[in-house]
Parts: structure tokens; sequence; C-alpha cells
């Protein structure tokens, strides 16, 4: 069983920055791949980023070149760095983990953490 625990969500301004974290524990992070989603009021969860168990990353099309994912194995983090936040990037940001990674980089989540809040103001 792994529990996923984010932080690092806040309110900032368009054009800012935020550092998004998801700390892992119990399970094997390392045999893990990871992902962060999104979701916005009134709209579907929808893929950000994923990396692999040995660090091999896709991203969204909506955030390529904006945003990156990384992982420190040791920590059992993965994080999610945000640079030239737009107010449609507001969403709650939720980090997964599974061991199934299918086409395009897309996660078959088995566990989910409970979400961090952000917001960008125009």
């Amino acid at each position: 069983q792994v529990q996923l625990v984010e932080s690092g969500g806040g309110l900032v301004q368009a054009g800012g920055s935020l550092r998004l974290s998801c700390v892992a524990s119990g399970g094997t992070f390392s045999d893990n791949h990871m992902s962060w989603s999104r979701q916005a009021p009134g709209k579907e969860r929808e893929f950000v980023a994923s990396i692999t168990w040995n660090g091999a990353m896709v991203y969204a099309d909506s955030v390529k070149d904006r945003f990156s994912i990384s992982r420190d194995n040791a920590k059992k983090t993965v994080y999610l760095q945000m640079n030239s936040l737009k107010p449609e990037d507001t969403a709650v940001y939720y980090c997964a983990a599974g061991t199934v990674l299918f086409a395009l980089g897309r996660l078959r989540p088995d566990y989910w953490g409970q979400g961090t809040q952000v917001t960008v103001s125009s």
C-alpha cells in the first residue's frame, strides 16, 4: 500500500511559478511510475505529466515547455515545477503512482493523493 501526500499549491499571479511535491510512504517508491493530473471545476481530470521509474518523462501539450516533472527516489518524492503559470492552469493537482504505463505516458494509477489546489490569478 502506497500513501501519497501532495503539497506546494497556493495562489500565484499569472506568469509566476510554483513547485508541487508529492511524498510517498509505504510500498517501494522506486518501482512505481508517477504522474501528475489536474482537475478544474466542472471539468474532467486531465493528464499533466508522468515520469517512469527510471526517469523518462512525458508532458501534456498544454504544459510542455512550462512544467517539469522530476523524482528523487531517495526522498520518495516526485515534483512538478510549474513556470509561466496561466489562469487556465487553475485546478486541483493530484499525484498518482502505479506500475503500468500505457501509450503516451499515461499511467494506470494504483494510488492517488488527496490533491493540492493551485489558483492562478490574472
